[in-house]
């Protein structure tokens, strides 16, 4: 496994294709880009904990384009709408936001808070076992073999190969 060429392919996928939801992409590029993915994303958590800056927060908002690009053009390389994945940035937004307002009404009101959002606390749970069920579907259907041939989504993507140095241009 060449570190290289798996950063060539996060890097490949942030800067050439940061928006991309047309064509496909295989298993294998895939999971190496989610890879590098966490890799940065530890890396930030790391900087975040020294400097105190929401460097985190930062890092997911600047990757949610290219991993919600990356993860519809996964889903259409098994026949699949690309536009699931949105479900699940959907939900997850919606259980932010809900949770937000939970806490600031609770830290704002204190106890009262707590009896005044109780209901919602009830459905923050739900919202947060709704977003659950989207992520374990959508890891599973990014888990599935891609289609051999050309499906509606266009031709089978290039094989990659986290030993070559050079990176494929889906």
């Amino acid at each position: 496994m060449d570190f290289q060429a798996i950063f060539d392919n996060f890097r490949t996928t942030v800067t050439e294709h940061y928006f991309d939801m047309n064509g496909r992409v295989g298993r294998a590029q895939f999971w190496y880009f989610v890879l590098a993915y966490v890799a940065f994303a530890l890396a930030a958590g790391l900087l975040s904990v020294v400097t105190f800056l929401p460097l985190v927060g930062i890092f997911h908002l600047a990757m949610l384009l290219p991993s919600a690009g990356m993860g519809a053009r996964r889903l259409q390389d098994i026949g699949r709408d690309g536009k699931l994945v949105w479900i699940l940035i959907f939900a997850a937004f919606v259980s932010q936001l809900a949770s937000v307002i939970t806490w600031l009404g609770a830290l704002s009101m204190g106890w009262f808070g707590f009896l005044v959002f109780g209901p919602s606390i009830a459905l923050l749970w739900l919202l947060s076992l709704a977003l659950f069920v989207a992520m374990v579907v959508l890891v599973y259907f990014w888990c599935q073999p891609g289609d051999r041939g050309s499906n509606a989504y266009g031709p089978p993507p290039p094989v990659f190969d986290a030993a070559k140095r050079v990176s494929p241009t889906p």
